[in-house]
């Protein structure tokens, strides 16, 4: 099982995420979980075995702490865990930070969902 933190400000992603990936939760491929801030991700992976938790999907931008600042906090404190950075900014700067920083992965809003779910079955 896939086991999938996606932080992003927006709550309607969690909406989007559960509906596109129902057939994967419901089967018992993904198990998503959701945080809509930096700070409540942090909670999440802290409150379990970090290696319980196969990726987390991050929005860059973010009011309060940024995804890449818990991009940082993640590569540092849970060394194993993957990460993917979300961006609606595209631009090279966000992608060289990321991956500099540790990002095993950048997609770009508004996210290709099919894309995603092949990346994420290939895990």
């Amino acid at each position: 099982m896939i086991k999938i933190l996606v932080v992003d400000d927006e709550r309607d992603v969690e909406h989007l995420f559960l509906q596109r990936f129902r057939k994967e939760i419901k089967s018992g491929l993904m198990q998503m979980n959701f945080a809509f801030n930096g700070d409540e991700a942090l909670s999440f992976i802290k409150s379990l075995n970090p290696f319980d938790l196969v990726i987390v999907l991050s929005d860059i931008n973010m009011p309060g702490m940024t995804g890449l600042e818990l991009l940082k906090i993640i590569k540092t404190e849970y060394k194993g865990l993957r990460v993917m950075m979300i961006t609606a900014y595209g631009d090279e700067n966000n992608y060289k930070n990321a991956i500099s920083i540790g990002a095993d992965d950048l997609m770009s809003k508004p996210v290709n969902l099919n894309d995603l779910k092949d990346k994420l079955l290939g895990l």
